[in-house]
């Protein structure tokens, strides 16, 4: 979109919001860069230019503006849509796989050489891998700065950087501010916060509508992993460095975030998780823009517009879940999850709260004995085939997986039907297009708006929703009295 300069002009000039994260407004006179919604008065339109990253402005030699601080607005909604190289590279960074692998990690994840990596994010992003990641640093940086009282020298390597020298140098070019500075000017957070937990605002593109968000995850929790408790939904976090516990309230213009880490480095990766899982970086005015074209879907959305995809802050975990799910019902599915949690997974402490474990990995489910499940042996064949692969390493749902290639190995495996696999498709891999035609709710609700509810024909009717059909399929599933539809009352 940064390249169409009219548009862009036109967006700031109205401080349209729909467009942070979007592009960012650089302004020649004052070297700073802004999001498009700042409030300060606009610049005239041949001040300005635009940059389709934050890391792409700070490396033409502009940082970040003070008021609006760009570097906090949401992500493109682009990197969710979008199945290309250039949008799992952008999910992998964001999950922190420069920080921790290099460049080359990077590369060998996506299964390209790094120079054809450059190549393709500078010519979207105006920003190489190494820029994007330090763009992230820094803001990571900030929110250690502005939320705790920790040393620099901690925050400094907690945040990424090599050297604290260089964590200095790089937040002075970001912010024109020392980091001392940073932390003076922040305003003092007066609600109640644990020790040893940081308090952060997850920012969205209105409009939000948590019912179905919070619902969901709350009706499906698993029993020592996942909980919803005083008005949040809270669970535990397996991380590259440690794990976490992290709390997510719905709030009208945010996501409030309670998150305790054994280690901060993780920080970055944990954030860019929840934000997955609570889908925020979506674009309700496009999404249900279109879903309004259809005359059966138009009053569900206008009666609550914003709805989300649920999705999970672990591919690999929910692809058991799912399968654990088949052909039983949502209680059912809890408790076989929660035996699993139980026998296999790591015990964490929850001072005042009930969160017990963490989920197993698919490597600690390897050996598992088919005769400990009490579920039919062919269900059992088919849980066990899908733990195999993804402990091989057969089967790849991580966030820079190709998702066309993961659909193709999940329908290869005996019993994953594509109910299973949409399902996957959905919430484990993010696609906003993913459509399960076959679900029984799904064509229950179909039917009773006058929609065509057999599968062949719900599939032929569903080409108008595309590409957001996962979204579709949150309107149509909210029709039921369900109570993966009603955010919790206690």
């Amino acid at each position: 979109m940064h390249t169409d300069t009219e548009r862009c002009v036109r967006a700031v000039q109205s401080k349209d919001a729909r467009f942070d994260g979007w592009f960012y407004t650089a302004v020649l006179t004052t070297r700073i860069y802004c999001r498009p919604s700042c409030p300060v008065v606009p610049p005239k339109p041949r001040n300005m230019r635009f940059y389709p990253s934050a890391a792409a402005a700070q490396q033409a030699g502009f940082r970040a503006c003070k008021r609006c601080r760009p570097d906090a607005s949401p992500g493109s909604p682009q990197w969710d849509e979008r199945a290309d190289l250039v949008a799992r590279a952008m999910r992998l960074i964001a999950d922190g796989i420069v920080d921790r692998e290099g460049v080359p990690g990077l590369a060998s994840r996506l299964g390209y050489s790094t120079r054809q990596i450059e190549r393709q994010l500078l010519a979207e992003l105006g920003a190489g891998p190494l820029a994007l990641a330090r763009a992230q640093r820094a803001q990571t940086a900030r929110l250690l700065v502005e939320t705790t009282q920790l040393p620099m020298a901690e925050i400094a390597f907690a945040a990424g950087f090599a050297s604290i020298r260089s964590f200095n140098e790089t937040v002075r070019e970001v912010f024109a501010l020392a980091p001392t500075e940073l932390r003076q000017r922040a305003r003092p957070d007066r609600r109640t916060v644990v020790p040893g937990t940081l308090a952060l605002r997850l920012p969205f593109r209105r409009p939000l509508n948590p019912d179905n968000l919070f619902g969901h995850l709350a009706a499906t929790a698993v029993p020592g992993v996942e909980e919803w408790r005083d008005g949040a939904y809270r669970r535990t976090l397996s991380l590259p460095y440690g794990h976490g516990i992290v709390a997510l309230a719905p709030r009208p213009d945010h996501i409030d975030c309670r998150l305790a880490l054994t280690d901060l480095r993780d920080l970055a990766g944990a954030i860019a998780r929840c934000r997955r899982l609570l889908d925020l970086d979506a674009d309700p005015e496009a999404v249900d823009g279109l879903l309004r074209e259809d005359p059966g879907l138009a009053p569900l959305v206008d009666k609550a517009p914003g709805r989300r995809v649920p999705r999970t802050v672990d591919a690999d975990e929910f692809a058991v879940r799912a399968v654990l799910g088949q052909q039983v019902s949502t209680a059912a599915a809890r408790t076989h999850a929660g035996r699993l949690v139980r026998a296999h997974g790591t015990p964490v402490e929850d001072p005042g709260g009930g969160l017990t474990h963490l989920f197993p990995p698919a490597t600690a489910l390897a050996g598992l004995d088919p005769e400990a499940l009490a579920m039919p042996r062919t269900r059992r064949a088919t849980l066990l085939g899908v733990i195999g692969a993804l402990a091989s390493g057969e089967l790849q749902l991580g966030v820079g997986s190709d998702r066309e290639e993961a659909r193709a190995r999940l329908a290869a495996l005996p019993g994953v039907g594509p109910w299973t696999v949409e399902c996957i498709a959905m919430r484990a891999l993010g696609d906003p297009d993913a459509f399960t035609p076959t679900d029984l709710g799904l064509r229950r609700a179909a039917a009773g708006l006058g929609l065509p509810h057999t599968p062949a024909a719900l599939i032929r009717h569903s080409a108008i929703w595309r590409p957001w059909r996962a979204y579709a399929v949150q309107y149509l599933w909210a029709t039921d009295d369900h109570p993966i539809n009603h955010l919790p009352t206690n």
